[in-house]
């Protein structure tokens, strides 16, 4: 007798087949049998019936960064009740491990610190007290290159000895070899930002051994998008790692319109030979940290004795006005009104109001307004909408380019509930679904393999993202012809709709109530057994 059996169902295999009617049986953590119409079905302890609607694998995020989630938030709700059943972490160069990553990763989800037990000396170690937390759904882990670097150099503004770098490789090669899923950069955030491509280089020589991505956070995504794209493809091939471009993007009036051109770009690399990828969030607007607006020369703790220099504050002014060689400030060929902040502690009041606004109610210069924000509290958080939709649906009409949110696992009324978040942190996989797939920008069949076969397979992530017999039953039961997102930029914190049932490793997650917490933790070296 099968445990499970998803019956009357319209199947989305995940790998680009045409929906078919059919059943799904599934026997402990795998699928067990795949029926279509008219087949007699097995008799099951369990039954769903999906009454026609989809069933397809569980989607899989390869751009989270819930890295401390579940040590506060177990059930991750807004990835689960989105039909995410695998969240990569450790991305944008940031991860939990090694240890002096910790700190940032806890700052992303507004938890200090101190009020959670970091004590972890190893990679290992941070993936084993994750899976001890029994998360509601699977997680991965990349390896922060500025955990690295912080682990190894602290915040130095230089380039690494040769005993730093070798223990950078280090502790890389210890995370890979405990089952870390590659390595990340962050190009735009210190310390990353003071990486040059050789040091990057010769970290990422350790990926190839254990199979491992590399993902890149690349160094700009607006004039500089094209060299950022084109640095991140030669650290693949210079290190024999396949590359993968963290949420590609053209932003500000400096790069708008030629997402095709970029897209162009990426394959003529690869009629070249290139092994790259990318991923993306279906949004016109980034969310970051509002000391990105700095350059590399700068951080909000310096603010203070930069502003006391004539001199020297002039001239930062200019750079976070209109950018500097080699670094584009956020607000160059967008402008003030267009960056929203959505976390800044202690001051309700400012959230949902952009930088040109608070600038006027202070009668303010917007850039001193921005390092006041800083100095009052340097993780100020905020949205850019620095995108055009058409370059957004250029992109995602792609087979080849994932989706992914680049948010987090959270719920209303945990520890963000107080931000007006991105609301992609609710509703990426939903709105892809929902908007996309019903205005034609793509068939429902390519949207679900992007979501599912496609970042399994590129991030070895074991059997998952297809349904077929003997994979990995981590599944997603939802109505194509009502599934949406209700998350917006002015109420984020609504859970999506149309998401019918969530099955991961088997087991019914999710069914409209919380049921059980089945994920765990994924790691590479079970690769294709896992």
């Amino acid at each position: 007798m099968l445990d499970l059996l998803i019956a009357g169902a319209s199947i989305v295999d995940g790998l680009g087949g045409p929906t078919v009617p059919g059943f799904v049986g599934v026997k402990s953590d795998r699928i067990a049998i795949v029926g279509g119409e008219g087949q007699s079905e097995p008799e099951a302890a369990q039954r769903i019936t999906a009454m026609g609607h989809a069933i397809s694998p569980g989607f899989i995020d390869v751009h989270n960064h819930s890295d401390l989630v579940p040590f506060v938030e177990p059930w991750m709700d807004s990835m689960l009740r989105q039909g995410v059943t695998t969240v990569v972490v450790g991305n944008c160069g940031t991860s939990a491990a090694p240890p002096a990553g910790a700190a940032e990763a806890a700052e992303l989800m507004n938890v200090r610190p101190d009020q959670l037990d970091l004590s972890w000396q190893t990679f290992a170690q941070y993936l084993e007290r994750l899976d001890a937390c029994r998360p509601a759904i699977n997680v991965a882990a990349l390896v922060g290159h500025g955990a690295l670097r912080r682990q190894a150099m602290g915040m130095e503004r230089r380039a690494p000895t040769a005993d730093e770098l070798s223990e950078m490789r280090r502790l890389l090669a210890e995370g890979l070899d405990a089952g870390a899923v590659g390595m990340s950069t962050g190009l735009i955030y210190a310390p990353g930002i003071h990486a040059s491509t050789d040091e990057i280089v010769e970290i990422a020589q350790e990926l190839p051994r254990y199979g491992g991505v590399y993902a890149s956070h690349i160094r700009g995504e607006g004039a500089p998008v094209f060299d950022a794209v084109a640095e991140c493809i030669e650290i693949g091939r210079r290190t024999g790692a396949p590359s993968h471009i963290s949420h590609l993007k053209v932003e500000t009036s400096r790069a708008w319109g030629r997402a095709a051109e970029l897209l162009a770009l990426i394959d003529s690399e690869r009629e070249r030979g290139a092994d790259v990828s990318a991923d993306q969030y279906p949004y016109a607007a980034w969310e970051s940290s509002l000391s990105s607006c700095l350059p590399a020369w700068a951080s909000p703790e310096e603010l203070p004795a930069l502003r006391s220099d004539p001199a020297t504050h002039e001239r930062l002014r200019t750079a976070v006005q209109r950018g500097e060689e080699g670094w584009q400030c956020c607000a160059d060929g967008l402008g003030w009104d267009r960056i929203v902040i959505v976390g800044h502690a202690g001051s309700d009041e400012l959230t949902g109001r952009s930088i040109q606004q608070v600038a006027e109610d202070r009668g303010a210069d917007p850039v001193d307004t921005v390092f006041d924000l800083l100095m009052a509290d340097p993780n100020t958080s905020v949205i850019g909408h620095a995108m055009l939709e058409e370059d957004v649906r250029t992109i995602l009409a792609r087979d080849d380019v994932m989706v992914a949110s680049d948010g987090l696992g959270i719920s209303p009324d945990g520890p963000m509930a107080g931000f007006n978040v991105h609301p992609r942190y609710y509703g990426t996989f939903p709105r892809v679904l929902g908007r996309y797939v019903a205005e034609g920008v793509l068939p429902l069949e390519t949207a679900v393999k992007k979501m599912t076969s496609l970042p399994a397979d590129r991030f070895a992530l074991g059997n998952r993202g297809r349904i077929h017999e003997g994979a990995v039953a981590d599944l997603v039961v939802f109505d194509p012809a009502s599934v949406t997102d209700r998350a917006t930029f002015g109420a984020p914190h609504l859970y999506a709709e149309g998401i019918l049932a969530v099955i991961v490793a088997g087991r019914v997650v999710w069914d409209g109530e919380p049921r059980e917490r089945a994920g765990r933790v994924i790691r590479r070296s079970e690769w294709p057994y896992g």
